[in-house]
C-alpha cells in the first residue's frame, strides 16, 4: 500500500513539472505568434512570462529586444540583446542589433569588438557585418594630423 502511495505521489509530481514545461513552451509560441501578427503589447506580455518560467531561454530575451526596437527603448533593448548573447554567445542577429546600437552611440571601439566576434561565428548573415563596418568607416573621425 505504501508503495502505491510512493508511486502515486512521483507521477502526480512528474504530471506537475510537464505541465508547468508544457506551460512554458506555450507561452513563447503563442507570444511569437502575437509579435508576427504586430501585436507587440500582447507578446511582449507574454515573452515577459516565459522569461519567468524559463529564465534561460535566449529566443525570448531577442524577441523582446524586438519590441523594445519597436518602441525606440534603446536601454531595454541593449538589455535584452546582452542578455540573449550572455546566454547564446553566438547569435548572430542579437550580435547585429548591438552592433547597429553602439553605432548610434558613436561606440566604435565596441562596434570593431562586436565585428571581431562576429565575424568568428557568422554563418547566415555575413554580409551586414560588412555593412556595418562600411557604415563605421564613413562616419568614424579621421586622423588628420
Amino acid at each position: 500500500m505504501i508503495k502505491k502511495i510512493q508511486i502515486l505521489f512521483l507521477l502526480l509530481i512528474f504530471s506537475t513539472l510537464s505541465k508547468e514545461t508544457l506551460a512554458s513552451e506555450n507561452f513563447f509560441l503563442i507570444a511569437k505568434k502575437k509579435y508576427e501578427e504586430k501585436k507587440y503589447d500582447e507578446s511582449k506580455f507574454l515573452f515577459q512570462r516565459n522569461v519567468v518560467f524559463n529564465p534561460k531561454d535566449p529566443k525570448s530575451y531577442l524577441y523582446l529586444a524586438k519590441i523594445y526596437n519597436n518602441e525606440d527603448n534603446v536601454d531595454e533593448e541593449e538589455k535584452n540583446l546582452n542578455t540573449t548573447l550572455l546566454l547564446e554567445p553566438d547569435n548572430e542577429e542579437a550580435m547585429l542589433m548591438l552592433m547597429e546600437i553602439s553605432l548610434k552611440k558613436s561606440n566604435y571601439i565596441k562596434v570593431k569588438n562586436l565585428s571581431k566576434n562576429f565575424e568568428k561565428i557568422c554563418k547566415k548573415l555575413c554580409t551586414k557585418n560588412n555593412d556595418i563596418l562600411e557604415k563605421l568607416k564613413n562616419i568614424e573621425p579621421k586622423n588628420e594630423s
